[in-house]
């Protein structure tokens, strides 16, 4: 079984302490971390997967289960002004207004110029003013039994990686994206930028991407990992085919999450 190389710390520190266990103490005591020992084989298993084949299609960059399908805008306001190359930092205004921060992304997330949420995994017609870019988000959660090796959803180069402070909420939550620490993977491709996203969340505080600017990707090659749980948002172009629905579970780099002209 191939294991991803974040989990050797992970598996031989529980490993030792269920040895020692064993041989200081009575045997079931040792049951306790050889439980945690087999969980973090489970946990950091990497299985190969079948990456499809074919023009203008997306993968699901993490396993897990879809929890949001919307469009949004790539330009915001003068505070926040880009999603992609500028995401809002949890503290990006004077302190004297830091405190309405969370009630001004909620005004943003209901207001006029954010187009309606896409329920069904369809298409939706979206009215925009000069300088604006749309995007269809797709949000990935991934539970502490979902393989949480991340896989890039097409082919790119890559244009940037950004690590970005922050909180540690529930990452199921719909502010998470913005709230919560993360680190942004944007992907120069054919069809455009595509931004990749791994939220920490509550239990997992612990992102890892392993690629670089200037590296290239093909789909559903390994990237990163999200450590105990967690969730992935990725943007991708206006125009996508959302091909899953809200509720579906979904494997790295196997499904198919949206496709171009097909």
């Amino acid at each position: 079984m191939k294991l991803a190389p974040e989990g050797y710390p992970f598996i031989t520190g529980s490993l030792t302490i269920t040895v020692i266990t064993g041989v200081l103490a009575k045997i079931w005591i040792a049951l306790i971390p050889l439980l945690l020992t087999i969980f973090m084989f489970y946990f950091f298993r990497d299985p190969e997967r079948e990456i499809p084949e074919g023009e203008g299609i997306f993968v699901s960059p993490a396993d897990g289960k879809i929890i949001l399908i919307k469009n949004v805008l790539e330009a915001m306001d003068a505070d926040f002004p880009s999603l992609l190359t500028n995401p809002p930092h949890p503290n990006p205004l004077p302190q004297g207004e830091r405190e309405n921060i969370g009630e001004r992304l909620t005004q943003w997330e209901r207001g006029l110029n954010n187009p309606p949420p896409l329920t069904g995994g369809g298409e939706g017609e979206i009215k925009l003013s000069s300088g604006q870019n749309e995007y269809i988000q797709v949000s990935i959660f991934m539970s502490p039994f979902n393989v949480h090796v991340n896989r890039a959803p097409c082919d790119g180069k890559i244009k940037s990686v950004q690590h970005n402070k922050g909180k540690f909420m529930a990452a199921y939550k719909g502010d998470a994206s913005f709230r919560n620490e993360n680190i942004e993977m944007t992907l120069d491709t054919k069809y455009g930028d595509i931004l990749v996203r791994q939220v920490a969340g509550y239990v997992a505080r612990r992102a890892v991407c392993r690629a670089n600017a200037g590296d290239s990707l093909r789909r559903g090659e390994r990237y990163g990992i999200i450590k105990f749980s967690s969730r992935l948002d990725v943007y991708l172009p206006k125009d996508t085919q959302i091909k899953v629905k809200l509720g579906d579970k979904v494997k790295a780099g196997e499904t198919i999450i949206g496709s171009l002209g097909r």
